[in-house]
């Protein structure tokens, strides 16, 4: 047999791409051609590095796996000559190695579970992500995708499968939290000889890019957890319900359905079975509030994506009015391992009421931003910390939003918190799907929770008048209060709107749209105060709130801030004249604090 080609992936999820992944990828084969070098050159999806996008992996036969970050089309030439043909690694650009068994390691490159950002991660869901070509059905057999549906058609029955998700503890991981199991039980319980399965991929938060990664860099997972809940439930039809702003993901959803047509794991008599299932990809446009389970079904029957009354609850009364399924993307790829390898297992991860793993995306003002997979019961601090590395520009950590706009915010003097279902909803967050925004000292609480709340308003659907009318309201209150016409009493309604919004509104939109607000009046009570009261912002965001001056005793007249400012606002700054900023004429755009090399404008 010719020996292993030398092979060249580029990471190419949305990440990459959106770094520049396709000039990288096309520089890479044209200096293949120009070298005469004989290598494969493919494609991954997010292997969750995201901060250190383009990433493009080596690997030469019997040597180590080599991951280079930040790379740009013009490191290609030398990544192809040195590291190629001469078998160099370049230093400067390596971030880590991954080497098998009797692979060659390298000196001075980390292994990759050495990482701070990996060292306190445990990939199940993200196992496969980044490690391979997600549009390549032979890769993924050949790791054994498609063993545990196997196992389920040939060494199970549809109760058992069931058992064995009720044993691994798994719960929802849409936001919910409600136990997968028992949701299938009460699914295969109801009559009926139609029954549907849904996958939520809805996917909506801002800051918020789980589920997108899952389903564009190992496709095939969620598919085969699919069909294992839809032989387990008794389904004959499932639906994909996937934003249209996904495009990628909606690509090579379509091409892993086709393929897994091609091998007859979708289709009729799967795998030579009396089990027959297929499923269908229907794109939705964007609404937020279609992350709804049954406002999604609304979409996917061609009505306006609105939610429904419950009960009757999907499960006995759904999609069409059948018995329906709903799970989201990271809980269906949970399925194949939990099958495979046994609840147990997945029950061995965790905590006592919180099992396994959590995909979260990390975001905002933390050093490595990018998709992590941790065990529940992780702290927050070991996050931010340890695997997010910590708050940069020597800025101080103030709060971290779980949830997204449905979620709450977790102060700095509750960071020993451990990462779980109920832990969070103690502390007035929610695990949600995902998202985990990192706030730091910069960051205006009020203004935050005006922002989570203006996108939760613009997101209704107006069905109901709690949300539609009591968001508005809580909204205007807001605005009001970040305009510098805050006053007496503002923070009391707010608070008591919020819980009636809680209270009395139709579906998960608006019974949670008040969190943002209500979690920062709770841990930050006197940013309220202070814009209310003392007329400030103390984090100096709220323009109608703040004014900016120069510190003449720092100002060293250099004439950099004359310079930037784009409404010439500023005099002086020359012959050892302080600047001066006119007040009336300063539109608050903060290029004078930018360009001040002394820090003598606050």
């Amino acid at each position: 047999m010719p020996d292993k080609l030398p092979e060249i992936i580029v990471g190419m999820g949305s990440c990459g791409l959106a770094a520049g992944a396709r000039k990288v990828h096309n520089a890479l084969e044209r200096e293949l051609k120009k070298q005469a070098i004989t290598a494969k050159i493919t494609q991954t999806g997010c292997i969750g590095m995201c901060s250190r996008e383009v990433l493009v992996d080596v690997c030469l036969p019997g040597k180590a796996r080599v991951s280079y970050g930040e790379v740009q089309p013009e490191h290609a030439a030398r990544i192809v000559s040195q590291h190629l043909a001469q078998g160099e690694v370049l230093v400067e650009l390596a971030i880590s190695q991954l080497a098998q068994a009797g692979d060659q390691a390298y000196d001075g490159i980390p292994q990759v579970n050495e990482l701070p950002f990996y060292a306190k991660q445990k990939r199940m869901v993200l196992a496969r992500c980044g490690t391979f070509d997600p549009e390549d059905i032979e890769q993924y057999l050949a790791v054994g995708s498609y063993e545990a549906l196997k196992k389920a058609l040939t060494q199970m029955s549809s109760e058992e499968v069931i058992g064995e998700v009720k044993t691994s503890g798994l719960r929802g991981r849409g936001g919910a939290g409600f136990p997968t199991g028992m949701k299938w039980g009460f699914c295969r319980q109801s009559p009926g000889e139609q029954k549907y399965i849904i996958c939520n991929a809805d996917e909506g938060d801002p800051g918020a890019f789980m589920d997108r990664s899952v389903l564009e860099g190992d496709p095939h997972a969620v598919l085969e957890g699919m069909i294992i809940g839809a032989y387990a439930i008794g389904a004959s039809c499932g639906y994909i319900y996937c934003r249209a702003e996904y495009p990628l993901a909606v690509k090579r959803l379509h091409i892993a359905m086709d393929q897994a047509r091609e091998r007859n794991f979708l289709g009729d008599n799967i795998l030579g079975s009396d089990f027959s299932f297929d499923i269908k990809l229907k794109e939705g446009a964007g609404a937020f509030v279609c992350g709804e389970e049954t406002a999604l079904m609304a979409s996917i029957e061609g009505d306006r994506g609105m939610p429904r009354p419950r009960p009757p609850f999907p499960a006995q009364s759904g999609l069409w009015g059948k018995p329906t399924n709903i799970n989201n993307v990271e809980t269906w790829a949970n399925i194949p391992g939990i099958i495979q390898k046994g609840g147990d297992w997945f029950a061995g991860v965790g905590t006592e009421k919180s099992k396994g793993t959590k995909v979260f995306a990390l975001t905002g003002k933390i050093k490595n931003t990018g998709l992590i997979e941790v065990p529940m019961g992780i702290t927050l601090k070991e996050v931010v910390t340890e695997i997010g590395g910590g708050i940069p520009n020597r800025k101080k950590f103030k709060a971290a939003q779980l949830g997204g706009p449905s979620g709450g915010c977790i102060p700095a003097h509750l960071m020993d918190i451990p990462i779980d279902y109920d832990s969070l909803v103690s502390a007035g967050a929610i695990m949600g799907s995902g998202g985990v925004v990192i706030i730091d000292s910069s960051t205006c609480m009020v203004d935050m929770a005006r922002y989570f709340l203006n996108f939760t308003q613009n997101e209704s659907c107006g069905k109901c008048v709690p949300c539609r009318i009591g968001t508005k309201r809580m909204l205007e209150i807001l605005e009001r209060i970040t305009g510098g016409e805050g006053k007496a009493g503002d923070i009391g309604l707010l608070q008591e709107m919020g819980e009636q919004i809680k209270a009395t509104s139709l579906c998960g939109l608006g019974q949670t749209a008040p969190n943002p607000v209500l979690s920062t009046i709770r841990y930050f009570r006197e940013e309220y105060d202070a814009h209310i009261r003392d007329k400030i912002c103390p984090s100096g965001r709220c323009p109608a709130l703040i004014r900016f001056t120069v510190n003449a005793g720092l100002c060293k007249s250099c004439t950099l801030c004359v310079k930037a400012c784009p409404s010439e606002a500023i005099t002086g700054g020359a012959k050892k004249v302080p600047a001066e900023i006119i007040k009336d004429k300063c539109i608050k755009c903060r290029a004078c604090i930018e360009a001040c090399p002394f820090a003598a404008i606050y």
